[in-house]
């Protein structure tokens, strides 16, 4: 019995390991995008590469050995990208469109598509279920079929060149729909029928027993909408074509047109466009994963 254990115990070190590696390799390029965004602009393409930037392994010899000035300078070598971003190009404008135009788009499809969950999944009404798996085929057609229409339509309503042309569309996300109304059938009729005895409106039933009990694909949802949004590049840059309504993605892509060698330029807006999203999901990861594991075993 012991060395079966002991052979178990090596067996499951051994998948830990293989695992953490596995992941410790998904993670290599952003970390070596965050690498990149720091080096000193003649090290970003040295050979052999630098897997920690010079400035962050000769600042605290530096600094201790008195030469504060020269640990000083190496730092300010090392956010150089980052200050010219800021201060020449104006990514500042592109970051705060593309925070507005984000956080507006996941606060509308939390809204609605709850709305529209709780509806196909706690009320019954004429061609309700025809209605539902109707909307659910939508989601077979490629976006780029719907691109032309789209467009003629924001220009008939007038939104063209503006950030509400980018916030609108993705309202209509048809999987959210889906995502909410599939976890809201497996919270109990029960509980909407004692707070119907209760006095509760449709309004207070939703939002006081349906929201909170949804929290888990609430979040699964923001999380998916809110990259969804941020990383979206093909529909903000047919849609605007004045530089300072760029989001990050499209700011980015014209920064890269007028700086084609600059890789340090480039990396230092990419992890600067990186950082909310990996701030959401570390925020919003218990409710992410409690989302996508609940609505699995729950019938």
């Amino acid at each position: 019995m012991g060395l079966k254990t002991a052979f178990s115990n090596i067996a499951k070190v051994t998948v830990y390991l293989f695992l953490i590696l596995l992941a410790l390799l998904s993670l290599m390029p952003l970390y070596w995008m965050f690498v990149t965004a720091l080096q000193l602009p003649e090290q970003v393409f040295s050979i052999p590469p630098k897997f920690v930037p010079t400035a962050i392994i000769e600042f605290f010899p530096l600094i201790t050995s008195g030469e504060q000035a020269q640990a000083f300078f190496l730092l300010s070598e090392a956010f150089r990208s980052i200050k010219v971003l800021f201060t020449k190009v104006g990514l500042q404008h592109w970051f705060v469109n593309s925070l507005i135009v984000s956080v507006t788009a996941t606060l509308g499809v939390l809204l609605f598509d709850s709305m529209a969950g709780y509806v196909f999944a706690k009320k019954k009404f004429p061609g309700r279920d025809f209605i539902f798996w109707l909307m659910i085929s939508t989601m077979m057609i490629p976006g780029q079929v719907t691109l032309v229409p789209l467009f003629i339509l924001i220009g008939k309503l007038g939104l063209k060149n503006s950030l509400g042309a980018v916030i609108f569309p993705p309202l209509a996300m048809v999987f959210g729909v889906f995502l909410m109304r599939q976890y809201m059938k497996t919270i109990p009729s029960e509980l909407l029928e004692a707070a119907k005895i209760d006095g509760a409106s449709e309004i207070a039933i939703y939002w006081k027993v349906i929201m909170p009990l949804s929290k888990p694909a609430l979040a699964t949802l923001g999380i998916l909408t809110f990259m969804a949004v941020w990383n979206s590049f093909l529909w903000p840059l047919i849609i605007l074509n004045k530089d300072y309504l760029y989001t990050l993605p499209v700011g980015l892509k014209t920064l890269q047109d007028k700086n084609l060698v600059d890789y340090g330029l480039l990396m230092s807006g990419a992890s600067i466009s990186a950082i909310p999203m990996i701030l959401v999901f570390l925020f919003f990861q218990k409710y992410f994963i409690k989302g996508l594991t609940l609505g699995s075993v729950k019938g």
